[in-house]
């Protein structure tokens, strides 16, 4: 049982450093051929986004704003599949990632 608490005790630390790296990650994700990036933290919060002033059109505003949803879509995936890269080993032994509250995954 003693072994059991102490295997246990390791996870949590390791998803806790893992989580921590994943806040600390930066991906970015891009549309338009690269006229709006957005960068989102690995766990998913937005921390940039930046706009060509090419893609600026005071006429044509809905395709920016597409273009922004696009690229923060882009961003979030990739930081979806990092979460998956980092915490997919750790949460393997855990039922394979699923029902695991607190995680996004």
């Amino acid at each position: 049982m003693q072994q059991l608490l102490k295997q246990a005790q390791k996870m949590q630390e390791e998803l806790g450093r893992a989580q921590q790296e994943l806040a600390e990650a930066k991906v970015s994700g891009s549309a338009g051929g690269g006229l709006v990036e957005a960068t989102v933290t690995g766990s998913g919060e937005l921390v940039a986004l930046t706009i060509a002033p090419a893609a600026v059109d005071p006429e044509d505003t809905e395709t920016l704003a597409d273009l922004v949803l696009a690229a923060v879509r882009d961003a979030n995936a990739a930081a979806q599949k990092l979460q998956a890269e980092r915490m997919g080993p750790l949460t393997q032994g855990l039922g394979g990632g699923s029902g695991i509250p607190g995680l996004p995954f």
